[in-house]
């Protein structure tokens, strides 16, 4: 199960609105990288690939890669509007450890 907060639905709506493209997905995957070892890295997608799990949260359409779903199982992404940190953030059960800002992990 993934959870988007109020917070990142509300952001991940305006910034669909911005690409003016109908069909648009939210991809949420991970990739090696980042200080702590593992990257989230969010963007946008229309297509749904063999290996994608979708989902359906309030109304926005999710793609996760298999491979992805396994780190990312149970996570909930978040978006704060601090003036100085802001952006989204990621509470991922799975995680043993995460970087200072929040953007990369390790399991």
């Amino acid at each position: 199960m993934i959870t988007l907060t109020e917070n990142a639905i509300k952001e991940v709506r305006r910034l669909m609105q911005q690409q003016q493209k109908p069909d648009l997905a939210l991809r949420l995957n991970v990739k090696g990288g980042g200080c702590a070892g593992m990257e989230y890295l969010l963007n946008f997608d229309t297509e749904k690939k063999e290996w994608d799990e979708q989902f359906q949260i309030d109304g926005i359409r999710v793609l996760v890669d298999a491979k992805s779903m396994l780190y990312l199982e149970g996570i909930t992404v978040d978006y704060s509007y601090d003036l100085v940190n802001g952006g989204f953030r990621f509470a991922n059960p799975n995680a043993k450890s995460s970087c200072g800002c929040g953007t990369s992990f390790s399991v």
